[in-house]
């Protein structure tokens, strides 16, 4: 394949993601159809069958690319440079904040996630692996400049995401919002009482 047609095809194929979340947020993901996806693109369903085997492809796709979004604006906290207790702080609520606005606040979508976790697609999975690792990365830079005190890396990554997940999980952000709680600010909070060096 030349790289025009490599080009023309990768455009094609990012429009159809494009219009599917938009459908998926309009009309939702049950009621939109890979016929509702290919007459907004003005193409056949065929056409769309070229590039995504069935909606359930289309879906995970669309939910890879949310999902990616909030894993680039981690690692790119994780790599900036200076002290790691801001930027711990910044990463954890920053995950909230981005799972909150792309999730909670839009019902059509919060419906596409809980058919995502209902599943437990390989996107969704991959993606808590991905989070785990960078707050695991943080927790390292922080035993490094000791900030943190961490002698198991990964019980350590493991216990701060299980604590977070009332504020990280969309469908639990959803059904504690109107709950009584910790903020997540004091939530943050006990987590760094947790990896606080002990001296």
């Amino acid at each position: 394949m030349t790289l025009v047609a490599e080009h023309i095809e990768g455009d094609t194929r990012d429009r159809i993601l494009e219009v599917a979340e938009r459908l998926f947020r309009q009309i939702g993901y049950q009621k939109t159809t890979v016929g509702d996806i290919a007459k907004e693109l003005r193409m056949s369903p065929a056409n769309v069958y070229r590039f995504f085997e069935s909606k359930k492809a289309i879906h995970q796709a669309v939910a890879r690319s949310l999902m990616g979004e909030v894993e680039l604006e981690a690692q790119r906290i994780v790599a900036r440079p200076g002290p790691v207790l801001e930027r711990f702080r910044e990463l954890l609520t920053t995950i909230h904040r981005m799972n909150t606005e792309r999730y909670v606040g839009d019902n059509k979508l919060h419906e596409m996630v809980e058919i995502a976790m209902q599943e437990d697609w390989d996107v969704c999975v991959n993606h808590m692996e991905c989070i785990a690792g960078f707050v695991g990365q943080m927790i390292a830079q922080g035993a490094v400049s000791g900030e943190f005190e961490a002698p198991d890396l990964q019980l350590a990554s493991l216990c701060a995401c299980t604590a977070m997940m009332r504020f990280f999980h969309p469908q639990m952000i959803a059904q504690c919002a109107t709950k009584p709680g910790p903020t997540i600010d004091q939530m943050i909070d006990f987590v760094i009482a947790g990896l606080s060096p002990r001296h």
